[in-house]
């Protein structure tokens, strides 16, 4: 008996002093949510700049309506799907993804697509919106690459010994990060 108490002691005296890393958990794990929300930023960012876009090329003549049309339809998906840092699944994460690709191809399009009309390409508004999309691009691989950081740190800690034995009990799952594109390996095809 003398020793079941004498374990028990011990073991109370071990979760006193680390407290489980039971704070340090729920640090990490509000760093992934302030993380995601920066990535949701910088994708709204990127949504706002397109109806802007958008007016700017339909000022251009006999401009292509079903690129515009594309843009559009892919900017109200995009900006409809919204995860909270609570919900941060495999699925939600690419079906999030799937989304904001789906904006990113219709905009390449649409840049593509702007080449053949030079008078749209010499609209000073239009060169400072391009700008502003290219810059935000950047910002949003950036946030993405932060909120890779956290969700590595996060997983990495919870999964260590013995902070993996007290992250189950406590609710505390491994989250997932961004991936990249299918295909996104392969280098595009440059063609002149």
């Amino acid at each position: 008996m003398k020793k079941l108490m004498l374990y028990f002691f011990g073991l109370v005296v071990l979760l006193s002093q680390s407290s489980c890393g039971y704070n340090e958990m729920v640090a990490k794990d509000e760093n992934v949510g302030a993380k995601w929300a920066q990535v949701q930023n910088a994708y709204q960012r990127r949504a706002d700049l397109v109806p802007n876009l958008v007016n700017t090329v339909k000022g251009a003549a006999n401009f292509e309506k079903s690129t515009l049309t594309d843009v559009i339809n892919a900017r109200a998906k995009a900006t409809s799907m919204q995860i909270s840092p609570e919900n941060l699944t495999p699925e939600n994460i690419a079906a999030f993804q799937a989304a904001q690709g789906q904006l990113s191809g219709s905009l390449s399009r649409l840049m593509a697509t702007v080449e053949s009309y030079p008078e749209l390409k010499s609209n000073q508004n239009f060169l400072e919106l391009q700008a502003q999309l290219e810059g935000t691009e950047n910002r949003i691989s950036v946030e993405r690459m932060h909120f890779n950081n956290a969700v590595q740190d996060y997983n990495t800690y919870i999964r260590s010994f013995p902070r993996n034995i007290f992250a189950g009990m406590f609710g505390f799952e491994r989250k997932t990060p961004f991936a990249a594109d299918p295909g996104a390996q392969r280098a595009p095809s440059v063609q002149f």
